[in-house]
């Protein structure tokens, strides 16, 4: 018993300067009597409900399920939320935290740009100043949610450190919170980063697997067969299957980047080469060199794009409750496009790693197994990063013609 115990510690923690310490004392002090609090709870489910969206929809894929032939699929469509991710979720709920606390500025880091759309929007909505760290190649590929952004009044801060991505965004928003932890909250997008990061944001996004059981029950009688949800950080992962867990005929499958191929540099999957690291305040699985670095990544999605998973999904995996399995690139955009033509939803590119598993396992499955996909966001975002990656001609040429119209 002992042995498991520590076992199960091993991933999580908080390795963190001592400058932090009492910042996420504070957090985690009022994230504990948050969850004691009627009050709390009651304010963070009404904005679900009449500020998100929620419940978000349950939506029988029957022409996909026809297509495929074998297992039932049902799309959880988190994109129906507000601002268009599951992310917003976990934003509302550490926003409130931050008021209890009485911080004036919400800083974020953004990948996909939706976290940080989703922390611009409950920093307009609370009166909070905003600042977003965006590195510059994400900034690039994801150009319309750097827009909103700014829209919504928010300063995004771009950076140009090392691979210019996701995980370069993280390191320069720890160096600014460690000198602005006073006024400032940094709200973290996933289910990572020091404690008590992980637990409180998986706390906050367990709603979605709550609502698959629900919405599961009263559509099929039963629980989902299967769970399927894309893994960058985890949030929405997660989200999905932790009201799950206990439940040992529910198959939890996690979805990573398979990017270009399986050499480390051309994709994103920790279960093939991560291993046991600290990083940016945690410990867990991660992509490093053979001296110890973390490695450079690669996905189509740029929300995928991250050496790192969350504590907490690590140890589900590392215990076997959670499989991991990858989708390419390819098969991702493939997922992304049929899930448009068959069913009219366009799921984000991070999403459609996990539907191009489910649309690899679903022909093997009987026609009584029920298979739910968490879509984690609409793949608006991905206008730009999708035409581009479809070499689309009818597209370029409109772009260059909007250039035109837009210089008279």
């Amino acid at each position: 018993m002992k042995r498991k115990e520590k076992q199960k510690n091993t991933y999580g923690g908080a390795y963190v300067p001592e400058m932090l310490v009492h910042a996420l004392k504070e957090i985690e002090i009022e994230f504990e009597k948050a969850l004691k609090d009627t009050q709390f709870q009651k304010k963070f489910r009404e904005l679900l409900h009449s500020y998100s969206g929620r419940p978000t929809p349950l939506i029988y894929a029957e022409n996909l399920t026809k297509h495929f032939g074998g297992g039932k699929l049902y799309l959880k469509n988190e994109g129906a939320n507000h601002t268009g991710a599951h992310k917003i979720t976990h934003c509302l709920g550490q926003a409130l935290i931050a008021k209890r606390l009485g911080k004036k500025e919400l800083i974020a880091e953004t990948g996909a740009g939706q976290h940080g759309v989703a922390t611009a929007t409950v920093a307009a909505k609370f009166g909070f100043k905003c600042k977003i760290f965006m590195g510059e190649v994400d900034i690039a590929r994801q150009r319309p949610n750097v827009f909103w952004m700014e829209q919504l009044g928010a300063e995004v801060i771009s950076v140009s450190s090392g691979s210019k991505t996701l995980k370069d965004a993280v390191n320069e928003a720890l160096k600014y919170w460690m000198a602005h932890s006073d006024e400032s909250y940094y709200v973290i997008g996933s289910v990572l980063g020091p404690h008590p990061y992980p637990e409180m944001n998986r706390t906050f996004q367990s709603i979605i697997g709550e609502e698959i059981r629900e919405q599961t029950r009263k559509a099929e009688k039963k629980l989902p067969d299967v769970v399927v949800a894309c893994v960058g950080g985890g949030s929405n992962a997660i989200g999905a299957f932790y009201d799950f867990v206990k439940e040992k005929g529910v198959r939890l499958i996690g979805v990573e980047a398979g990017g270009i191929g399986k050499r480390v540099g051309e994709n994103a999957m920790r279960k093939e080469n991560g291993s046991l690291g600290i990083f940016q305040g945690y410990k867990s699985l991660f992509l490093q060199t053979s001296e110890g670095h973390i490695a450079p990544t690669h996905s189509v999605a740029a929300g995928l794009d991250y050496p790192g998973m969350g504590p907490e999904l690590a140890t589900l995996f590392r215990e076997k409750r959670v499989e991991l399995q990858s989708a390419t690139d390819k098969k991702a955009v493939e997922a992304c496009l049929l899930t448009a033509k068959y069913e009219g939803v366009i799921p984000a590119l991070e999403s459609s790693h996990a539907l191009a598993y489910a649309y690899k396992i679903l022909p093997k499955l009987s026609k009584k197994e029920v298979v739910v996909v968490n879509v984690s966001g609409r793949g608006d975002k991905d206008l730009f990063n999708l035409t581009r990656y479809l070499n689309h001609k009818e597209f370029k040429k409109f772009l260059a013609e909007e250039i035109q119209r837009y210089e008279k």
